[in-house]
């Protein structure tokens, strides 16, 4: 049975490309959406099976509004992936990069190119939502002096050419996408490898130094920690918390540990640790 894969992005996009990669050998039909928010809107419509939304960049960060659609839709975290980036120069086939004039790409992936670019400094560089409607747009525009910056599967979907490969700064650029579904997948608590959690914390000296010390205690170890500003409560936070799970017991039994400290606990999904793929 085919599952449809909501996606922030073109086709084309690292977002589908992540989506091939966690459901291989698997039938897939992917649903492009312009925004992350349209995309969380497309899974509780029930439009479609699962979403992808990447949360977070080796390079540059936290994607952070995408913690709090997570947390108000009430979504599900099923699994993960990390994928290397490759990023590319695209233009139209036989355009040469001195004749570029602007280039198109989501802010991010022109963040992770900036060394690059500071060597074309005649070239603009100008800011859209996605990488893959950018090479897109390059295609639909047939304008001679316009790039963009994406994937491999993007210029060849759009009939681009490759003109610069593997233009971002730093060789080990991953993004973490996170494979959402409205419903968690149950799977047996002994092939739990790691899971995402939610918590408050009083504005009181020592709240989350007490939290991270029960974590500690039962030797759960932190793979990712980010706090989120609580609207409407000045200096009170919200903390995203990955964390890796080698003994479920000891695991369910931390987070019993830690009720007492936080006004607010929650689940946002146990899955297993996600595998790094290559473009």
């Amino acid at each position: 049975m085919t599952k449809k894969i909501a996606i922030q992005g073109g086709y084309g996009a690292f977002h589908e490309i992540a989506a091939h990669h966690y459901f291989e050998n698997e039938e897939i039909e992917i649903l492009p959406r312009n925004t992350f928010r349209d995309m969380v809107i497309t899974l509780k419509d029930r439009q479609c099976d699962y979403g992808i939304m990447a949360i977070e960049n080796s390079l540059a960060g936290s994607i952070i509004p995408n913690y709090n659609l997570i947390i108000n839709s009430s979504m599900h975290v099923n699994g993960e992936i990390y994928l290397r980036i490759k990023q590319n120069l695209v233009a139209l086939p036989g355009v040469k990069i001195t004749e570029l004039k602007e280039v198109y790409s989501h802010p991010m992936a022109i963040l992770q190119c900036q060394n690059f670019f500071d060597k074309h400094s005649d070239i603009r560089l100008i800011e859209s939502i996605d990488t893959a409607m950018s090479a897109a747009d390059v295609a639909e525009k047939g304008a001679r002096d316009t790039g963009a910056i994406s994937s491999r599967m993007a210029a060849e979907k759009y009939g681009l050419e490759i003109i610069a490969e593997s233009i971002e700064t730093n060789k080990k650029n991953y993004t973490r996408f996170l494979i959402l579904a409205e419903n968690g997948i149950v799977i047996p608590p002994e092939e739990v490898s790691k899971a995402s959690i939610f918590f408050t914390v009083a504005h009181k000296f020592g709240s989350l130094s007490k939290i991270l010390s029960i974590l500690s205690y039962y030797e759960i170890n932190l793979a990712k920690i980010q706090s989120m500003p609580i609207p409407g409560k000045d200096w009170e936070y919200m903390f995203f918390v990955d964390v890796e799970i080698n003994d479920y017991d000891m695991y369910k039994r931390s987070l019993e540990a830690i009720g007492p400290f936080t006004p607010s606990l929650g689940i946002l999904g146990e899955y297993r640790k996600g595998k790094s793929v290559i473009e």
